[in-house]
């Protein structure tokens, strides 16, 4: 067992700036070149003390935003900042293609930049009258006669509380999502899509509406007294929603613990270190962070990158099938890929200039990830719904295109390693080690590759000053170890 005065190695520096960043690159590495020795807690302090920046999105279409963002990802600027927000991306998900306003698209996803680290209470307040996301949920369309749920539900199902606790038991019922529903009636997008306000005319007002009974959520259940509570107690109109998520974030599950606190460390913990972490590590770091009454994002992740649990997906080395393992994201797996080999692409639309010359957007739309655009208010479906028999292949072409990288800004593999290096074995090791795999493969997996480099032992020397050399053994075996299982996971 360790916690944040335990001390790491090389390897676990390289695991903590992967699973917090996209890499990671050499340039990354260099600059923490001084944590090997050091604390979990350092490091924690080192990565949650990168560079912050309010990212300035530009384009009037899907793929310019796409490309807009991804490639400030590549720069790698603010890579824990970065890394965080397309969690919430996929959290508060909303999809470009379906508001379609630039400006509303534009300043929700800088919501994510401003927020994603802070007030976890406040960040929900801000979402309530977020234009894109009362574009794509239809808090527009929400009016005192008909009130739309479509909100309310997802602020319930999926924002804060979940459908059930940790325990299998219901955590809302379909009053209160009717409820929650009354009390954004009448909110609008003005002309400009890009600020909300009430339509008081719109909006359910208890006199007019009699018949609905008082305005009240979670009536003598999860902590709450018969009658349930009032978000209108400073009054109708505008304060309500702010009161809804007031209300919402005293709600206690079964155990008589704060369900929003464990649900948002729940899915954070799957986030930073695997699926389905189990209830007592989730307790542990909301205790530890105070998460459960400061709504602290920052210090609940830091508390997480010092847990066990943060640590535990490479518990074993090289991993065994009952590792931990979480499957990376096609973002992480392209951004990294590309910041670790220092391989650029060309032009506005990010071209990867080698194989099939596709755009970084048609490398990401194969492998089932388009940022900007997740499929539905569910966000993207996280590890084996990365993979499948097409966005594997989507992969594999990704790897062999970088390869295959041999025009202006081409693929340089023996930038990469030292070039001096005429072992097979030593050559391989050097390549797994620049991708971050030479402790996660076994040693039968490491034998294949070394068959491949020697021609099944025909081989004892390879000269990686030869071109011929270089672009077919080395190349290759870049290859190879990208399309390797140990390279898709984390």
């Amino acid at each position: 067992m360790g916690d944040q005065n335990t001390i790491i190695t090389e390897a676990d520096v390289r695991h903590i700036l992967a699973r917090t960043g996209f890499g990671p690159s050499p340039k990354d590495m260099k600059k923490a070149k001084n944590l090997p020795g050091q604390t979990r807690g350092a490091a924690a302090d080192h990565v949650l003390g990168l560079k912050r920046k309010v990212l300035k999105l530009k384009g009037d279409g899907l793929q310019e935003l796409h490309d807009s963002w991804v490639k400030h990802l590549l720069k790698g600027k603010t890579p824990f900042l970065d890394k965080t927000v397309l969690f919430w991306h996929d959290h508060f998900s909303v999809s470009a293609s379906v508001v379609e306003f630039v400006a509303a698209v534009i300043g929700h996803f800088q919501n994510h930049y401003t927020y994603a680290l802070g007030n976890f209470k406040d960040y929900c307040k801000v979402i309530n009258t977020d234009p894109a996301m009362m574009i794509f949920l239809n808090t527009v369309q929400n009016n005192k006669a008909i009130p739309n749920e479509n909100y309310a539900r997802e602020l319930c199902e999926l924002f804060t509380l979940g459908v059930f606790d940790l325990n299998g038991v219901e955590n809302y019922e379909q009053e209160d999502v009717v409820q929650i529903a009354r009390a954004f009636t009448g909110w609008k997008v003005d002309e400009d899509e890009e600020a909300a306000f009430l339509n008081t005319n719109q909006h359910d007002f208890e006199a007019e509406f009699p018949a609905r009974g008082p305005k009240v959520l979670f009536d003598n259940a999860h902590g709450f007294l018969p009658g349930g509570a009032s978000f209108t107690t400073g009054g109708e109109g505008e304060n309500e929603i702010d009161e809804v998520i007031d209300i919402i974030f005293d709600h206690l599950d079964s155990d008589g613990m704060n369900t929003v606190a464990r649900r948002t460390a729940f899915r954070l913990l799957e986030y930073y270190c695997y699926a389905a972490p189990d209830k007592t590590v989730v307790d542990e770091v909301v205790s530890a962070s105070g998460f459960a009454s400061s709504w602290n994002i920052e210090a609940l992740i830091r508390e997480i990158i010092v847990h066990d649990a943060f640590y535990e997906t490479m518990a074993a080395v090289p991993f065994s099938p009952t590792t931990k393992k979480s499957v990376k994201w096609p973002i992480d797996y392209v951004v990294g890929t590309l910041r670790m080999v220092r391989l650029k692409t060309q032009g506005k639309e990010l071209v990867l200039r080698g194989g099939n010359y596709l755009t970084l957007f048609d490398h990401l739309s194969d492998m089932g990830q388009r940022i900007g655009d997740p499929p539905s208010v569910f966000g993207w479906d996280w590890n084996e719904g990365w993979i499948s028999s097409s966005t594997l292949l989507a992969r594999y072409t990704f790897a062999r295109d970088i390869i295959g990288a041999r025009d202006a800004g081409r693929f340089k593999p023996e930038k990469l390693i030292d070039k001096n290096l005429t072992d097979p074995a030593a050559i391989t090791d050097a390549v797994t080690e620049v991708l971050g795999v030479k402790d996660q493969l076994t040693a039968a997996e490491r034998a294949e590759l070394i068959d491949y480099v020697t021609d099944e032992g025909a081989l004892t020397s390879l000269d990686l000053r030869d071109d011929v050399v270089k672009n077919s053994k080395l190349h290759g075996l870049f290859g190879l170890v990208m399309q390797s299982h140990a390279f898709q996971l984390q």
